[in-house]
């Protein structure tokens, strides 16, 4: 990791540039293949999976056996590990159930909201060098419980045209009978399009890589939703002399070993502890199973050594990091300040890997900056709102000249009329 002492504020926004994505240049191979999918159905989808990971695929669908016999694959500990993060979610999410409230805004005039699930929703859950099967969780959870009528899964299989078991598993435990064993760009296309086997979806979710994330971006254009614009994972750790070093290096590499293009930061105004830190980097990366994936990551990193907290706090609204960890003395002054964020880790012992799997909160979050502007995915991700009014007589005449006058400003003569042509009605 680059370790930069005191940068003037100036080049901050250059200090914290992210991994370059290039979307634009698969844009072009993105809509290629969403052309194939749209003209062949199945059979491109067939083609692209051969083309990209080498496996022939005859069915698209899982069987309901699959799914049904998939716990006899994997340990009476990951199964219950599972079902523990599986209720912590689920409490969660429940807790954020919109309610309707109806508001009389003037004497005979009401107005209210009724929240609805969105009906067709698609997951695409990544399964190639490392299967989430925690992602189904994450959003299979809150699509029950907003009542969405149709859920769709995607996830690529491995060479033998298998899906990992623990994923199987967990669409089991959230109630997901329709998944298809299908990845990356040719995924995000068929739940955009619809083909024969895989249903057309009105909003996609979940992470992926950057093919993934052009897909998405390229199916928002065809009037699909999609969770939120999205890009590699990273994390900020703001710390100071209270923070252990031993775990603020596990949080790094926790993050940096989702992938080469992951971006970890720390923030510090104690160079005691950014030394510590530095000494534990080197010493645990020697350990992970992904040390070369961990390592890559650490070069688009960087530890910053600011002059005090303040600009420190500046300098990590400014970035809008996916995950923020404060391991600070005084927390609550910094929680305070806190503006641009996709989730926030607090103290000593709430490390990232908490959120991705099993508190209760959402893991799937805004990346690249998103988080300056975008929510992670929560319940309401799921569910939209339809606003309703009812007039009375009496509030059409409290209201009405109001109406009238502006309609009449903006030169919108009918609009106008539809309110006096009731007011001159005289029965």
């Amino acid at each position: 990791m680059q370790t930069i002492k005191y940068p003037q504020k100036n080049n901050w926004n250059t200090i914290l540039s992210r991994p370059t994505i290039e979307l634009e240049e698969m844009e072009e191979v993105v809509n290629q293949i969403f052309k194939e999918i749209k003209a062949d159905g199945d059979a491109a989808l067939r083609k692209y999976t051969w083309f990209y990971d080498r496996v022939k695929i005859d069915k698209l669908s899982v069987s309901q056996a699959e799914i049904d016999d998939s716990e006899q694959f994997i340990s009476d500990e990951l199964k219950n590990a599972i079902q523990v993060a599986a209720q912590n979610i689920e409490k969660f999410h429940k807790a954020q159930m919109p309610e309707s409230r109806t508001i009389e805004t003037t004497e005979g005039v009401t107005c209210w909201r009724k929240f609805t699930p969105i009906d067709k929703v698609g997951l695409y859950i990544p399964g190639g060098s490392a299967p989430l099967f925690s992602t189904v969780l994450m959003l299979g959870i809150p699509a029950r419980i907003a009542n969405c009528q149709e859920v769709v899964l995607c996830t690529p299989p491995d060479k033998k045209g298998k899906i990992n078991p623990a994923i199987l598993y967990a669409c089991k435990l959230v109630g997901i009978s329709k998944v298809f064993r299908i990845g990356g760009i040719q995924a995000i296309g068929a739940m955009a399009l619809g083909t024969e086997s895989i249903p057309g979806v009105y909003k996609i979710f979940g992470p992926g890589n950057q093919f993934v994330t052009a897909a998405k971006q390229t199916a928002s254009k065809l009037g699909i939703a999609i969770d939120m614009p999205a890009g590699p994972s990273e994390v900020l750790v703001m710390a100071d002399e209270s923070a252990v070093p031993e775990f603020v290096a596990a949080d790094l590499l926790s993050q940096a070993e989702h992938g080469p293009d992951s971006q970890v930061i720390l923030l510090s105004w104690n160079e005691a502890l950014v030394e510590k830190v530095q000494v534990e980097l080197a010493k645990q990366l020697k350990n992970l199973s992904r040390e070369a994936i961990a390592t890559k990551a650490l070069n688009n990193s960087k530890i910053i050594l600011v002059k005090s907290a303040e600009e420190a706090l500046e300098i990590s609204n400014l970035y809008g990091p996916e995950h923020l960890i404060v391991s600070v003395k005084n927390e609550d002054e910094i929680l305070n300040s806190i503006q641009n964020a996709g989730s926030v880790f607090i103290g000593n012992y709430t490390p990232e890997s908490a959120g991705d799997y099993a508190s209760g909160t959402n893991h799937t979050l805004p990346t690249n900056g998103y988080a300056k502007s975008y929510s992670g995915v929560g319940l309401g991700s799921f569910m939209k709102s339809i606003t309703f009014q009812k007039i009375t007589r009496k509030g059409l005449e409290n209201l009405g000249p109001s109406i009238e006058i502006m309609a009449e400003a903006e030169q919108l003569a009918a609009h106008k009329n539809a309110v006096s042509i009731r007011l001159n009605r005289t029965c």
